[in-house]
């Protein structure tokens, strides 16, 4: 078993001021930023295959819609199971999508138990007649699909306008290169209550910052079906509190046969660049 990344799932934008034209609202500015989640197994459901589970995840995004969008990411996971024995599993991922949405390069590297178990290297493209995607990792490849389909940045940046306009649930389909790089998934995200902005001392510290406290957010699911196989359970689910400048808390990764928590414990927000001022 590997872990799916998590990359193309902590993305986001920011909301302009209220009085701005209603197109102008439409635009969500994502947010450069550091963090770093400390993971536990969720004791809370019960698993058979997995006895105990700690991690972490730390990404760098960075970047604006002139730019477009760079991600560094890593997750450590070490598993522990009667059966198994101790694995621990490292994925690494780097990711640039531009800022029109139609070009997504992607590099994913899985390590597990010290020896590499996936290695994905590949390149899509959108063209007026569909999607063209070239592989270098698992091996040299090219295939096409149609569609409507998008990347991960334009995935969240639908999320955050959904949940703007009080809407309570957005199904798309999401390219992302995981797995063997040759998977499209249905999404299917449900959107909870907004929570107005407001202080944040109840919160954990990592988030008490006053960018935060000036913005509204909403707990959001996000699980993923493999597109065609028919299968009635997501392949994995996260949920997440997700305040409007991408900024992430309270995680959830559900991997059917166990689930993990993250807690965000470290976060640095830099500076916008030019285009998302």
């Amino acid at each position: 078993m590997t872990l799916r990344t998590l990359s193309a799932l902590l993305l986001t934008g920011a909301a302009l001021a209220a009085a701005a034209p209603a197109a102008a609202q439409e635009r969500v500015v994502l947010a450069p930023h550091r963090a770093v989640y400390d993971l536990k197994l969720d004791t809370a459901r019960t698993s058979r295959s997995v006895d105990a589970a700690t991690g972490r995840i730390a990404f760098d995004f960075t970047g604006d819609a002139c730019e477009g969008y760079a991600l560094s990411f890593r997750q450590v996971t070490v598993i522990d199971s009667a059966e198994t024995g101790s694995r621990q599993i490292d994925v690494r991922t780097t990711n640039f999508e531009d800022g029109d949405a139609k070009l997504f390069r992607f590099k994913t590297q899985s390590v597990v138990g010290g020896r590499l178990d996936d290695r994905v290297d590949g390149a899509a493209e959108k063209r007026p007649e569909g999607y063209r995607v070239q592989l270098a990792q698992p091996r040299r490849d090219r295939f096409e699909f149609g569609g409507e389909v998008i990347f991960p940045s334009e995935h969240l940046k639908r999320v955050v306008q959904a949940a703007r306009r009080g809407e309570t649930t957005l199904n798309v389909k999401v390219y992302d290169g995981s797995d063997d790089g040759k998977q499209v998934y249905d999404t299917f995200a449900v959107i909870g209550r907004r929570t107005a902005p407001g202080p944040l001392a109840q919160l954990e510290e990592a988030v008490r910052k006053p960018e935060l406290e000036a913005l509204a957010r909403w707990p959001v699911s996000i699980s993923y079906f493999k597109l065609g196989s028919g299968e009635v359970s997501p392949s994995y689910s996260i949920s997440f509190d997700l305040f409007e400048n991408g900024i992430t808390r309270a995680l959830v990764l559900d991997y059917r046969d166990f689930r993990m928590t993250g807690e965000l414990v470290k976060l640095d927000v830099m500076a916008p660049g030019a285009c998302g001022k």
